[in-house]
């Protein structure tokens, strides 16, 4: 049986967008970027079916739950992903900047800028582009959010997910029947560090949980001087 009509085109779109970045090689040299979180299985996926041995930069923190990690591990061999490289602060970097593990107490933005931040921006200096898990339903600093942007520095940023739902999502990972993160089963929507990561309640955005009680709902890697990226490619 194939996918519902509206569900089948969504796929259809995300797949020629991942194929022109890593077939065509249309935008140069690209790299995709994955949390391993919540939903982070159907991208995963589709890119599996386009190319296993594409580039896939995960950023460990140094405080990720360590169910992020197993399942980094399962979805890996799930889907035979052949090029997932793992980046992170150095232990040299961690024990002159944050020895005690207590940044992101004192100041949240410092402490995504240099155990994320800072750590993909450095892994991304020889690629033209990457392709992100956004959604346009996450967050505000989202609705607007185009499927090929492009940023200050000149890159390429490709959202192949921006037009999906949340219904679209679930509908997905049951039909090809998708590793689960084992944390949204205790209610987490959006995953990140455990410092600063808590469980969603009903009728909150799924990014609600992140930052509970600081007015911050992403860490920076999609900002440019405070602001979101908006810069429209779709014509690239």
């Amino acid at each position: 049986m194939k996918l519902m009509p509206a569900l089948h085109d969504l796929q259809e779109k995300a797949i020629g967008l991942l194929h022109d970045a890593f077939v065509t090689k249309k935008h140069g040299k690209i790299a995709a970027v994955s949390s391993f979180g919540a939903e982070s299985s159907v991208l995963l996926h589709l890119l599996s079916h386009v190319d296993k041995a594409a580039p896939v930069l995960f950023i460990d923190t140094r405080m990720l739950f360590e169910e992020t990690l197993q399942y980094k591990a399962d979805l890996i061999r799930h889907l035979g992903l052949e090029n997932v490289q793992t980046i992170s602060p150095s232990a040299q970097a961690i024990r002159e900047k944050d020895v005690w593990g207590r940044m992101h107490k004192d100041n949240t933005d410092k402490c995504c800028d240099f155990r994320k931040t800072s750590v993909l921006a450095e892994a991304l200096r020889d690629y033209d582009g990457w392709i992100t898990g956004r959604k346009r339903f996450q967050a505000f600093t989202r609705s607007k959010l185009d499927a090929i942007e492009s940023t200050a520095d000149g890159k390429i940023k490709i959202n192949p997910l921006a037009d999906w739902t949340p219904d679209d999502l679930e509908e997905y990972m049951e039909w090809f029947d998708l590793p689960r993160h084992p944390l949204v089963n205790h209610g987490y929507a959006s995953i990140g560090c455990a410092t600063c990561t808590s469980p969603v309640k009903a009728g909150e955005d799924p990014r609600s949980g992140r930052w509970r009680g600081i007015n911050k709902v992403e860490c920076g890697i999609h900002f440019e001087n405070g602001s979101a990226v908006r810069e429209s490619k779709q014509n690239v």
